[in-house]
């Protein structure tokens, strides 16, 4: 697979990888990540723009992360990810979101709302049972016109 970026190999913005390939932990993060490239390739996000906010945004965990128990349990307004455990793909994610926000692909309550309702679906929707996906993909339609 050929990149339309060269992606950091070490420093904040690297990736986790494992034997030198990248490492997803859970089908959203490729997912992510693929459209991510896809974006930059077709010219719609910058790279160095998304990576920047990348780095501001592991920046950010960082701090507040290094801050004293008592300050940082009750800090974290403001600091997307705060009070989460280290996990690259989420800061990738908010930076993504950003991205999006400020190039004016999508409005950042247009985000919010799509997660909610995305995270409000059954357990195990990604999945191989037969149905018919067609009566979904009606239903995303509905929610992508809301």
């Amino acid at each position: 697979m050929s990149l339309p970026v060269r992606l950091d190999e070490d420093g904040a913005a690297a990736p986790p990888r494992e034997n030198g390939e990248l490492a997803f932990g859970a089908p959203w993060e490729s997912r992510l990540f693929g459209l991510t490239m896809a974006l930059v390739e077709d010219g719609r996000l910058d790279w160095e723009a998304f990576r920047g906010r990348l780095i501001a945004r592991i920046a950010a965990w960082e701090k507040w992360a290094s801050r004293p128990p008592a300050a940082a349990a009750g800090g974290s307004a403001g600091v997307a990810g705060a009070g989460e455990p280290w996990d690259y793909w989420q800061r990738w994610r908010e930076a993504f979101e950003e991205s999006l926000e400020t190039a004016g692909l999508v409005d950042g309550s247009e985000i919010d709302g799509r997660s909610r309702r995305l995270a409000a679906r059954p357990q195990g929707h990604d999945h191989h049972a037969h149905h018919d996906h067609q009566e979904h993909a009606v239903q995303a339609a509905g929610e992508i016109d809301e």
